[in-house]
């Protein structure tokens, strides 16, 4: 018997310990490098860090570029080698080029160049409906013809790419052949190969580039070129990666390098303790290295940053810029037109301020400002850099990209690790349009300010704030395991900096702090609500300022009279100008109730109702409305619009309950008695009502008119966090009994109507139990998504659970309502003490 229990206790350990290790090798599906707003984010895709170029969070190349040279031979531990361009036909985001063209139906061979074009219209490309210095030629109808003579004057191509940005359908012809078809569009260039057959028929002289675009719907707009692919000059082997570990803060890499080991440290200082620190656009990359032979080693080490961090779209001309202090060695670069807050939506990058690198001055560290063929030959042979600045005029970045390049001359590497580190930041001197008011960033907010002040602070201050993010890092760390789990403490890892730097935060009109989000792959709105609900519990924990700030710019929109509605907006513009709401349609009970609820946990947070109290009338507005129409809501979109409208939405009404009993908590907060006697009944005979019309046998309906339909009820989850005590907690238990028999590998579908899921709300959901080994059960499949879901990409939100495919979304900021769980322990301890 002894023998016997002996076995299976020693299975179970050896069990548990599998389970652990597999948890601690959590493959995040993008790791976190610079993580500083919704503009200066890069990214890993990719297993190793040398595997490709690092991105920006959209996936356009961001890149940069690390290399180390021991005793001699050089090897790369980051970024791909890149091969770069050289223009043979400009587009016209780089030049303008003359054309033919017409809208009316040219009939046969219109592409050869025996085709007779003189009855064509002439002008200028690109083409699109607004006319700008990129797209020159107006263009309104469904379809276009083009026709553009080209001259080259050399045929000697070693990979001919055709570059093309086209809405909709595209046919291209060069010289009369087909070279390209597609049924499909782009908002940014592509990049295609020609076939052989297309290059034959090229000579030297006049060539015809002829393309037929079709407008099926929404926008529209042409422009195309040619360029050719310049193979990297010297070849260069990678490092070998060992591991990597993305902790709250930071990301570490450890690689070998022959003899010696290296490890990488991305550092983005976003603690939330301190507004200042949290603000300020400045990232660190530490490199730590020793010898693992007991053998001196001659050790250089490279890295740049691409000025691609400073352009929206690779054609953009950029300037290079260098300057020092006392102190650092400073290095930047941005475009040349500087359009302050011109350019906005949802799948774009800034193309103004500045990207920064900058290093300590030191006799072994070098600098500069170059293209980064000749920089990555320099290093990779010599282990030097050129020593001319040869790229501070104005140049196209995605020919053969300018860098900012650092090299650093270790000497001789022994046992004992040498460290350094490079600062990396974005001076974007104009962050945010509110209302017409160009809004500075928090940092900034003081006179006499400058970026090249807050280097020195940034540097001054390195060793201390890398000692708080360690700290911070474990002791979240610990909170989420202890909360969780392992797989929970994790997640909460990973989602951490890309909640925080989802947002942007600003100085607002009255001196306060304004931390707009983005819809990052959703729609690129600014401010939005039902963004800021699901990502309120990381900043709920950890400072609930954060919180105001996303909800202020809402109040301001109703108080000052420009949005006259009943109910809250659901914006207040699109990224980065918050001129007013954007979105095509309202939500009503959506809106009102996430800013009730949101209002009432800022209270609970904070044991007070002041926030409230400030606005009061806009609260009390909101609230009057859910009491009329938040029971049975009519055919109205929520937060989960992907899914379309939906009528007498149950979960929905959960929630316009529940802001209606906060409104009541909150009325009771300020000594109103009556009100919140009134509320707090009223919100509880709608809960009763809630209870009949819901009712579906084992589980509660998706609405209330159809029975045989479910959806998670997450927003159930602030009744308990906030002490209403509005629903039976038998409803909760029902729920998340009948949600264990809906999984799949991946997750708990949204509800019956798809299979796809979000994975905040399978948290909330999960949150919902009192139960360990139900929150683990729900919980684990979120974490299988995270680990080996086929999307290489920032963490997406909304996903497969059957593939575990994105569907859509990413770096998004709603992953902070991963902490949702910890905010429920943290009030439950704040409750208790009570």
């Amino acid at each position: 018997m002894m023998n016997k229990f002996f076995f299976v206790f020693t299975s179970l350990l050896l069990s548990l310990a599998c389970i652990q290790l597999q948890a601690q090798e959590l493959r995040s599906p993008a790791v976190p490098l610079i993580t500083i707003d919704p503009y200066t984010s890069v990214w890993s895709f990719s297993d190793k860090l040398y595997d490709e170029p690092t991105r920006h969070w959209t996936g356009r190349p961001h890149r940069l570029t690390g290399k180390i040279r021991v005793d001699g031979k050089t090897l790369d531990f980051m970024g791909a080698p890149v091969a770069s361009r050289k223009t043979i036909v400009p587009t016209g985001s780089q030049k303008p080029y003359a054309v033919n063209y017409t809208f009316e139906n040219p009939g046969a061979d219109w592409m050869k160049p025996t085709y007779n074009a003189t009855s064509w219209k002439t002008g200028q490309g690109g083409f699109a409906p607004d006319v700008d210095q990129t797209m020159r030629t107006k263009w309104n109808s469904n379809d276009l013809w083009v026709r553009r003579e080209v001259e080259l004057k050399d045929l000697n191509f070693n990979k001919l790419l055709l570059l093309l940005k086209h809405d909709d359908n595209i046919e291209v012809y060069i010289n009369g052949i087909e070279a390209y078809t597609c049924n499909c569009w782009t908002d940014e260039y592509k990049a295609i190969q020609l076939s052989d057959q297309v290059k034959s028929s090229l000579k030297r002289g006049k060539n015809l580039i002829a393309v037929h675009c079709a407008n099926t719907a929404g926008g529209q707009h042409l422009d195309f070129g040619l360029a050719d692919e310049i193979k990297p000059a010297i070849a260069s082997q990678p490092a070998t990666q060992k591991s990597v570990i993305v902790k709250a803060t930071q990301s570490i890499y450890d690689f070998t390098c022959g003899p010696v080991d290296l490890k990488v440290t991305f550092t983005s200082p976003l603690l939330m303790n301190n507004l200042d620190i949290l603000s300020r656009p400045i990232s660190y990359v530490t490199f730590d290295v020793h010898s693992t032979d007991g053998k001196p080693h001659e050790v250089q080490l490279y890295f740049d940053a691409s000025a691609e961090l400073a352009v929206n779209n690779p054609e953009q001309a950029v300037i290079g810029k260098r300057s020092s202090n006392e102190t650092l060695h400073i290095l930047s670069a941005g475009t040349q037109s500087q359009k302050m807050l011109e350019t906005k939506g949802d799948n774009v990058r800034i193309d103004w301020g500045y990207v920064y690198v900058a290093a300590g001055k030191s006799p072994q560290t070098t600098t500069v400002i170059t293209e980064a063929p000749k920089a990555h030959a320099a290093f990779t042979q010599t282990g030097v850099l050129p020593k001319i600045d040869d790229a501070l005029t104005a140049r196209e970045v995605g020919g053969q990209p300018t860098v900012l390049a650092i090299s650093y001359a270790l000497g001789k590497i022994t046992n004992s690790p040498v460290s350094t580190h490079v600062l990396v930041g974005y001076d974007d001197i104009q962050s945010v349009e509110f209302f017409k008011t160009p809004l500075k960033a928090w940092w900034r907010r003081n006179s006499g300010t400058s970026f090249e002040k807050m280097l020195v602070s940034a540097e001054k201050e390195y060793k201390q704030l890398v000692q708080e993010c360690t700290s911070f890092d474990q002791q979240l760390y610990k909170d989420a395991l202890q909360s969780g789990g392992e797989e929970y403490a994790q997640l909460c890892e990973l989602g951490y900096r890309q909640a925080i730097a989802a947002h942007k935060l600003v100085a607002g009109p009255d001196g306060i702090p304004f931390f707009f989000s983005k819809e990052n792959f959703s729609n690129g709105s600014i401010g939005t609500v039902d963004v800021t609900y699901p990502s309120a519990p990381l900043f709920l924990l950890y400072n609930p300022t954060l919180l105001k700030g996303m909800m202020d710019p809402i109040f301001y929109y109703t108080e000052s009279g420009k949005w006259t509605k009943p109910f809250a907006a659901h914006d207040v513009g699109t990224y980065p100008q918050a001129n007013g709401q954007t979105y095509g349609e309202d939500m009503p009970v959506e809106e009102s109730g996430n800013m009730l609820i949101l209002a009432t946990a800022i209270a609970e947070v904070e044991g007070n109702a002041d926030y409230a109290k400030k606005h009061w009338k806009a609260l009390t507005t909101w609230a009057e409305y859910l009491k009329k129409a938040g029971l049975d809501p009519e055919n109205q979109l929520c937060t989960d619009d992907f899914a379309g409208h939906l009528a007498h939405n149950a979960n929905l009404s959960i929630k316009a309950i529940l802001g209606i009993a906060g409104y009541g908590k909150l009325a009771a907060m300020q000594g109103d008695a009556s009100t919140a006697t009134t509320y707090n009944a009223l919100a509880k005979d709608m809960a009763q009502k809630w209870t009949q019309m819901a009712q579906d046998g084992d589980h509660y309906s998706l609405t209330f008119d159809k029975k045989g339909t479910w959806s998670q009820k997450y927003n159930l989850v602030w009744d308990k966090m906030l002490g209403l005590n509005i629903f039976s907690p038998e409803i909760a238990k029902k729920e998340i009994s009948y949600y264990l028999t809906k999984q799949n590998k991946f997750g708990l579908p949204l509800d019956s109507r798809k299979s796809y899921t979000k994975s905040d709300w399978i948290i909330w959901t999960a949150t919902l139990t009192n139960s360990p080994k139900d929150f683990q059960q729900i919980l684990h499949p979120v974490y299988v998504f995270a680990n080996e879901g086929p999307s290489r990409i920032p963490l997406s939100d909304w996903h497969e659970t059957t593939n575990g495919e994105s569907v859509g979304f990413r770096a998004r900021s709603v992953v902070g309502g991963y902490y949702i769980k910890l905010l429920d322990d943290y009030l439950k301890k704040k409750q208790s003490k009570n």
